[in-house]
């Protein structure tokens, strides 16, 4: 049976890319994708957007008159997320979301929709990066705090938020496998005179040209390096991801997932 899917924030970087990743998935139907109502773009084909000739579904505002579908996937912006949340409780749909840079009332306000519908929320779908959450936490947990950890995130120049949602799914996975939060030793780029303390994570964030994402963390110790690197070549990665994740979503009951849970790594 083929999932019918919604793609929220279609005329997107991502939204291209997710487009795609559904029409070319021989197990997803693409029955929506929604645009902000000031874009121009509403009515236009979705195919035709994307350049692959008419598929016979326009792009449409997001309101509460929903086509019928079994997972609608996210990757707008923050200022969108609320009434998304709204709408997909309402309707009881499945939602996968890949918006990055939501503040904690955003997140509360998922966490108490999982109560009601299924969703995955993760801060990159991709394969590697969600196997390397492994590599980093086994790591970090041999070596505790006797390694100094520094991240370094390179993204686009049009990118949003900093650091990355990447990023911060890598430092909190060495935060929890060395038992401490991110609240108390996360340290967010460094200027001024201080020296470095003990089981401080460094954070990092560069800007520039079209970097699809690369990540690497490392656990500087005297006398040794080990560096765990992730580099994204293409969105559509993320994009087969997700819609890997949204085919996973539909038979699960209602609550809060990751990539991890859809990859069985947990």
């Amino acid at each position: 049976m083929s999932i019918k899917v919604g793609i929220m924030g279609a005329s997107g970087r991502m939204g291209r890319m997710l487009l795609q990743s559904v029409l070319d998935n021989p197990n997803t139907t693409l029955v929506a994708g929604f645009v902000p109502d000031f874009s121009g773009l509403v009515g236009v084909d979705a195919g035709e957007f994307i350049g692959v000739g008419k598929v016979g579904v326009p792009l449409t505002i997001f309101d509460e008159n929903l086509p019928k579908m079994d997972v609608l996937i996210d990757f707008s912006l923050p200022n969108a997320i609320d009434k998304t949340i709204e709408i997909c409780t309402k309707h009881h749909l499945p939602l996968v979301v890949g918006v990055t840079g939501l503040d904690d009332d955003q997140e509360n306000a998922l966490r108490h929709a999982s109560d009601h519908i299924p969703i995955v929320y993760a801060g990159n779908y991709s394969t590697g990066v969600n196997l390397s959450l492994d590599l980093l936490a086994t790591t970090a947990k041999v070596l505790g705090t006797d390694a100094d950890v520094e991240i370094i995130e390179y993204h686009h120049k049009h990118k949003l938020d900093a650091p990355s949602g990447t990023a911060l799914m890598m430092a909190n996975a060495v935060a929890t496998a060395r038992k401490q939060t991110l609240k108390t030793s996360a340290v967010y780029g460094r200027h001024g005179q201080a020296k470095r303390t003990d089981g401080e994570i460094g954070i990092h964030a560069v800007r520039g040209g079209e970097i699809v994402g690369e990540h690497t963390v490392s656990f500087i110790m005297n006398g040794e390096i080990i560096e765990i690197t992730h580099k994204a070549q293409s969105r559509m990665t993320f994009a087969n991801g997700a819609v890997r994740a949204g085919i996973w979503l539909t038979d699960k009951p209602n609550g809060l997932y990751d990539m991890q849970d859809v990859l069985g790594l947990k």
